[in-house]
């Protein structure tokens, strides 16, 4: 497949603008466990939100096959994330970033549409010891997204192929800021088969691209601890002032950190457009896919396929299936791959 198309931002502010990002981290003070519910409904019950994603990391150990138990696993990924602009900002200061021009050219220059939306920016935080395992992110299809389907399901459309003129193509932009080692932004260009790169977490840079596409994650962030402590989700990173944070759990102090040793990255989201008619088609939900027929079109296909019989498999015996048919992971490197390690 072609190589994917990015941009990279070397700085992406002056040295004042970069600073207030680190600033207003510390102003927000106070970040939760990025945490998902299983799915609930008859459709892969019982589910992680992010089955596939959290199933292939238990099954190779991350990009460079560690193994360790599940749990270890499970809280080397409960990461730390609050939403500073949701269609508009939600903590002051943001706003340099989420209309920062820079972004909204090159989101124009990634899918050649003219007419970009920025929808969100968040943050994430990730300590000592922690990874993020290699995934593409949630897509949007008009009448299908995150907020009323499974995520799981929005990622199996996507990478089967079969909802492309329902796709609200979303450009993504990654920005670092401090100074921890390791957590280098891990991506796959030339898709699953081909060799990834890996950027280091430089202060003040960012990567855009197109991350519902191609498959991303994050090395593990540097740790000299002995034993990883035992996250887990309802947990909450606290800043304390100076060059302090901790982690905490109802009130009780699990874990300590130097500013220095965080992972700490904001993510920027746009809606892209073909024209402003698309736009108002998106908005007025004027060719909204409904949930009978993303089934029946998948389902038709696996038929088709040789995956499925004329007797319907349902419910969470369906989704594992689509899962596995879908969506193809790259395959983990063995860990003395990684250097230094």
């Amino acid at each position: 497949m072609p190589r994917c198309r990015y941009e990279s931002f070397d700085p992406l502010f002056g040295a004042d603008r970069a600073d207030a990002l680190i600033a207003l981290c510390e102003r927000f003070g106070r970040y939760g466990m990025y945490g998902q519910a299983p799915v609930e409904e008859e459709l892969g019950r019982g589910l992680a939100q992010r089955h596939d994603a959290a199933m292939n990391f238990v099954r190779t150990g991350g990009r460079f096959a560690r193994r360790e138990s599940t749990a270890t696993l499970a809280a080397r990924t409960n990461y730390f994330r609050e939403t500073y602009a949701y269609d508009k900002p939600v903590v002051p200061g943001i706003e340099d970033l989420m209309w920062h021009e820079g972004f909204i050219e090159a989101a124009r220059r990634l899918y050649d549409r003219p007419v970009v939306r920025p929808a969100i920016v968040y943050a994430n935080l990730l300590v000592p010891g922690q990874e993020l395992t290699i995934h593409t992110d949630v897509p949007e299809f008009r009448g299908a997204n995150r907020m009323r389907d499974p995520e799981w399901l929005c990622v199996v459309m996507h990478h089967s192929g079969l909802f492309e003129r329902w796709r609200m193509p979303i450009a993504t932009a990654v920005s670092w800021f401090g100074s921890c080692e390791g957590g280098e932004f891990a991506f796959y260009p030339d898709g699953a088969d081909g060799n990834p790169l890996a950027l280091p977490a430089k202060h003040n840079t960012a990567i855009l691209l197109d991350t519902d596409s191609v498959f991303h994650g994050v090395d593990r962030v540097a740790d000299t601890r002995a034993e990883f402590p035992p996250l887990r989700p309802g947990m909450q990173l606290v800043f304390d002032g100076g060059d302090a944070w901790h982690v905490e759990s109802e009130g009780a102090v699990v874990a300590r950190y130097r500013w220095s040793e965080l992972r700490f990255s904001v993510s920027w989201k746009a809606h892209c457009f073909a024209d402003e008619a698309e736009r108002r088609a998106v908005d007025e939900h004027s060719d909204d896919l409904s949930r009978a027929q993303i089934v029946d079109t998948l389902v038709a296909d696996l038929r088709a396929r040789g995956r499925l019989g004329a007797t319907r498999t349902d419910g969470t015996e369906l989704a594992l299936l689509m899962i596995d048919e879908y969506i193809r992971f790259p395959a983990a490197a063995p860990d003395a791959a990684r250097a230094g390690d």
